[in-house]
């Protein structure tokens, strides 16, 4: 463990002995939200109380969905879509646009 925010607590972890040391985010799962990556289960090591033997209990759901840094990904995350905003300025107009006076 390395920190923690809203987001839950920024880990430190290697899958196996061969592997790359990997940077990742763990939180609790919480009934009513989605899954956004693997769930694992954590078993304390008793030669070293400090770390932790992780085994994955389902694999993430939307693996093609997830990209980091190294992935090569082409720009930032896309969160509203061409059908979102239209429908955004059918309701609220566009930015810039003089608001009707309702009165």
């Amino acid at each position: 463990m390395f920190g923690k925010d809203e987001h839950g607590v920024h880990i430190l972890r290697r899958r196996s002995e061969d592997a790359p040391v990997e940077a990742g985010v763990m939180a609790p799962l919480a009934e009513g939200r989605p899954i956004t990556g693997e769930v694992i289960s954590l078993e304390q090591r008793k030669d070293v109380p400090f770390l932790f033997d992780v085994k994955t209990v389902l694999e993430d759901p939307h693996p093609e969905s997830r990209q980091t840094e190294t992935s090569g990904g082409d720009g930032p995350a896309r969160v509203a879509s061409d059908k979102y905003r239209k429908g955004w300025d059918a309701i609220w107009g566009r930015r810039g646009t003089p608001s009707r006076d309702v009165n």
